[in-house]
């Protein structure tokens, strides 16, 4: 017997029970997403690596550590998208979206994969909910692309939500900023972890997420970018938190909030549950002003956000859904009459019916047994003359010509 093979560490089958889920999950977000103008959009799941190293940014963990990157035999770096965003918006600009009504609105369901130590809802192929509107600065955009995750997340009975914010300024107003932080933390080098210490000069603000306890020790009198803003960034934040209060959504300002991937600008924030231990994030996003220009569009300004489907379901409330209701199940007793069956069961979908047929060559009890396990509300067992349709629910039972079942059961049932 052949050694049994198995998928590789950090990546997972989809089981049907769990497919029921997701796909439950996956209506809620178009519900939500589409009512409020966001139109579906999926990008390929490999992109030039420049799309990554240029956008995401050279010195994130993503872009050095954990991204699969390989040669697609034609001597081009092509990457698995670790992330949404910059491919949304290479899209952007590669198909002159910035010539239809701005903002354009688009979300997206995808997977995405990063090399990562496996956790509990963190895999090396992940899927994402994500939404993205772009051609616009209006803090009004922050604040409903806040709200939309939050609408999201509260009608997926996400447990233990708490929602932090903060803003990293424009890219311009950030430059000074860093340049006071680079030199509180070559000040105390000696302190830091060799990871943060061999990143001071690149991406100095990812020591706010350090676990290292020497770094955290040194961050805690860092100075603050929020106490560094210009006056419009400032504006804008304090906008983004009046449309917050004013639609009810609690959260907390946090100064020390950073995402890991450059092309952050203003607004950032991030939804967490309790109910998934130190690992908490959910979800999150921000605003990327500069992000289409790194990619060879125009300037043009976007917000957006990202939210771990693994992640939303390990922490949800709410139970799975089942599969469909089966509304006919069409059963028969000798080979001869598996045509006849066909033929019944063909007719029940093409009228919309949820319908199966008996295909594992069960005996007549057998096919009952299936039939109550499966809840089915009719079964039809075709005979050589007649078919005995039953009502499994009134318990009532008629014989019926084959060609007469499936109206039968749609006048039975008021859909016709």
């Amino acid at each position: 017997m052949s050694e049994r093979l198995q998928v590789p560490r950090g990546t997972y089958d989809v089981l049907p029970d769990d497919a029921d889920a997701r796909v439950a999950l996956e209506k809620t977000a178009r519900r939500i997403l589409g009512g409020a103008g966001f139109r579906r959009i999926e990008t390929p799941a490999f992109e030039y690596t420049d799309v990554f190293a240029r956008g995401v940014g050279a010195s994130t963990d993503i872009v050095q550590k954990e991204m699969y990157t390989f040669d697609d035999g034609g001597g081009r770096s092509v990457t698995l998208r670790p992330e949404g965003t910059a491919p949304i918006c290479r899209a952007y600009a590669e198909h002159g979206m910035h010539k239809l009504p701005q903002p354009v609105k688009l979300w997206y369901l995808s997977s995405f994969f990063r090399q990562e130590k496996p956790q509990a809802g963190r895999f090396r192929q992940f899927w994402q909910i994500g939404a993205e509107t772009i051609g616009s600065d209006d803090p009004a955009v922050d604040a409903e692309i806040i709200a939309l995750l939050a609408t999201l997340l509260a009608e997926l009975e996400v447990a233990g939500l708490r929602l932090r914010i903060a803003s990293l300024g424009t890219l311009e107003a950030r430059h000074a900023y860093r340049e006071q932080l680079q030199a509180h933390l070559h000040a105390r080098a000696g302190e830091l972890s060799e990871d943060v210490r061999s990143r001071i000069d690149l991406n100095p603000l990812r020591a706010f997420d350090a676990d290292h306890p020497g770094t955290r020790a040194v961050m805690q009198d860092a100075p603050l970018l929020l106490d560094h803003l210009d006056a419009d960034d400032a504006e804008h934040f304090a906008t983004v938190r009046e449309l917050l209060d004013r639609a009810g959504i609690d959260y907390t300002v946090d100064p020390t909030l950073v995402r890991g991937l450059d092309y952050y600008t203003r607004t950032v924030f991030e939804f967490t549950s309790d109910a998934l231990g130190a690992q908490s994030a959910v979800g999150g996003g921000g605003r990327y002003d500069g992000l289409v220009a790194m990619l060879g569009g125009p300037a043009t300004p976007g917000c957006g956000f990202a939210a771990g489907v693994e992640r939303m379901l390990l922490a949800s409330a709410r139970l799975p859904v089942g599969p469909p209701p089966v509304d006919l199940y069409v059963a028969f007793e000798h080979p001869a009459q598996r045509a006849a069956a066909f033929a019944v069961v063909d007719e029940a979908r093409r009228a919309r019916l949820n319908a199966q047929v008996e295909l594992a060559g069960r005996s007549r009890k057998g096919q009952l047994k299936h039939v109550e396990r499966l809840g089915a509300r009719y079964v039809a067992i075709v005979g050589d003359d007649m078919t005995m349709l039953k009502d499994m629910q009134a318990g009532e039972q008629r014989d019926v010509a084959a060609n007469e079942v499936v109206a039968r059961v749609l006048r039975d049932r008021g859909m016709r």
